[in-house]
């Protein structure tokens, strides 16, 4: 039966962050390191750096900076984190609560990756799921992603808010991993779904491919440890990138926490 409402019942926390203390938990979180265009054909570098990846009032602030040298030349900075062999997950409730900025070329994202790359082959075939993802100047609409197969294959769904921005208030974005099973919420509400309940029998949602052609069996690649990443990327391929209309004065992905969910024992 296809629920309509985000439901907890039979769920245990098993890791939370809320951003409380003076400065980022290094214990829980990894600050990546990446040059321009590393994925995406995206503009920013991800530094390790207050200016970029900071707490206050009890939220973390993922901020663009946009730098323009004495020679004109310009240059972005920005933060990703993750949770990479810090806190790796198979199945679960994930959720988060945030606001986006608003702007042409910002791509905001809380999002699952694969801590084992190489165990279906590498991406895109080892599988992404992406939770919240809102182009900055379409900060109504957010989309629900999965990455997979060999070719790059993805499937996706979206929900454009009817009342409000998803800059201008906090809202919350959740996923259910199940196994062969995929449910994306927004402030509770179902708004796509993936998988084989309650779908034909035998018809798989996703596929995970090796390079020399072995298909492995579903529900692959979402059958195995994966791992969060909050990031704010400045421009890419997909969602374009600023110009002249872009702010950056408040360029800020901010987080009020993220919660992770598991089933209890026996209930899986």
């Amino acid at each position: 039966m296809k629920k309509n409402r985000l439901d907890y019942d039979g769920y245990a926390l098993v890791f939370e962050d809320h951003f409380d203390a003076d400065e980022l938990n290094r214990s829980d979180w990894n600050v990546e390191l990446h040059d321009p265009g590393w994925v995406n054909e995206e503009w920013q570098r991800y530094v390790d750096s207050e200016q970029v990846i900071c707490l206050k009032d009890s939220s973390l602030l993922i901020r663009a900076v946009k730098s323009v040298d004495a020679d004109g030349t310009v240059s972005y900075r920005s933060g990703r984190i993750s949770t990479e062999h810090r806190h790796d997950f198979t199945y679960g409730l994930f959720e988060a609560r945030l606001r986006v900025p608003k702007g042409k070329g910002f791509l905001p994202a809380f999002w699952l990756m694969a801590a084992d790359e190489k165990r279906h082959g590498g991406w895109p075939s080892c599988g992404e799921i992406d939770i919240m993802e809102i182009m900055g100047d379409r900060t109504r609409t957010n989309h629900g992603t999965i990455h997979y197969g060999l070719p790059h294959e993805q499937s996706q769904g979206k929900i454009t808010l009817t009342d409000g921005d998803f800059s201008e208030a906090y809202h919350d974005f959740a996923l259910e991993w199940e196994p062969g099973l995929l449910r994306w919420y927004v402030d509770g509400i179902l708004f796509y779904q993936l998988g084989n309940s309650g779908g034909s029998p035998g018809e798989d949602a996703w596929f995970s491919v090796l390079e020399d052609g072995t298909r492995l069996p579903y529900p692959a690649p979402f059958d195995h440890d994966m791992y969060l990443i909050l990031n704010l990327a400045v421009g890419g391929s997909w969602v374009g990138y600023p110009d002249e209309t872009t702010d950056f004065a408040d360029a800020v992905l901010a987080v009020d926490y993220v919660r992770v969910y598991q089933k209890r024992a026996g209930l899986r």
